[in-house]
């Protein structure tokens, strides 16, 4: 892989993550059309993602800090728990425990956890399979479209609430959580298939986006330490492993000075627009294969 190139796929990647409309489906269709070889697998897919959750750690810093010590205090709480729980079977006191979940950033936390439990069993038991279908000139094409109709029925059905954190469910952020581990194959979009499950559980729209991301956050860091080992694979250089990370810096660079305007059209345009693009774009790429 060319310096070029990578520098073209990060761009790509900076811009279509945070539209519904699956960065990894353009990625695997641009390389496709431009004969990149993958030699480390979805490594460098993987770090494009890592590029643009750097955007996304900025743009939520401050929720991202509340929730991190919020998790932080549920352990200790957790922890102050278990050893009350032992002082009174040991001294038949009743002394009252302590409430794990309570306030907007604790809820949060919580879904976000139970968010991550089927997108981690997800990802990990599909990861032969996802690098197959990535190299698939049909996968991403057909994955383009299905998220279009999604889209469409979420659009024309007029899905979506006005649930907050306090008021969303854990059932329904296992949902998102499950959408989001199988938006792993390209062409299935991670933002479209996430808000999408969010809105269909009655979550407000700006809720559905923001959660959206921020729940992006644990499965892509936790796909980078599923690939990372691949830097120490035979058909990986210095040269080539300098390309992945100037790919990614890129992506996260084009990603910062995008994010807030694409935020802002995700969370006001109507998901009809998205999904015609999806149709073009998925169209396109099963017509390149035919070409």
């Amino acid at each position: 892989m060319s310096v070029l190139y990578a520098v073209l796929l990060g761009i790509i990647q900076g811009i279509t993550e945070f539209l519904p409309v699956s960065s990894f489906g353009h990625l695997s269709i641009v390389q496709n059309m431009l004969g990149v070889e993958r030699d480390a697998g979805i490594l460098f897919e993987t770090m494009l993602h890592l590029g643009t959750l750097a955007a996304v750690v900025l743009t939520f810093r401050k929720e991202l800090r509340h929730i991190l010590l919020e998790l932080l205090g549920m352990f200790m709480d957790i922890i102050g728990n278990i050893n009350l729980y032992i002082h009174n079977k040991k001294t038949g006191d009743s002394l009252r425990y302590a409430k794990i979940v309570h306030g907007t950033y604790r809820k949060l936390a919580a879904l976000l956890v139970v968010s991550s439990v089927p997108t981690a069993i997800l990802g990990y038991t599909a990861r032969r399979l996802v690098i197959r279908a990535s190299i698939s000139p049909l996968v991403p094409g057909i994955g383009l479209l299905l998220t279009g109709i999604l889209l469409l029925v979420i659009d024309f059905s007029k899905s979506g609430g006005d649930k907050a954190p306090r008021e969303a469910g854990y059932d329904s952020a296992m949902w998102v959580g499950i959408c989001q581990g199988l938006s792993v194959f390209p062409g299935l979009s991670r933002s479209g298939l996430t808000i999408s499950a969010a809105l269909l559980c009655g979550y407000s729209r700006k809720f559905a986006v923001k959660f959206s991301y921020i729940v992006s956050i644990p499965a892509i860091i936790g796909a980078f330490f599923s690939q990372v080992g691949e830097f120490a694979a035979p058909t990986m250089s210095v040269g080539l492993g300098f390309t992945y990370v100037l790919g990614m810096i890129v992506a996260g660079a084009a990603g910062y000075f995008t994010i807030r305007f694409l935020l802002k059209l995700v969370q006001t345009k109507k998901f009809r627009y998205f999904a015609y693009y999806c149709f073009l774009a998925g169209i396109l790429g099963l017509a390149w294969n035919f070409m």
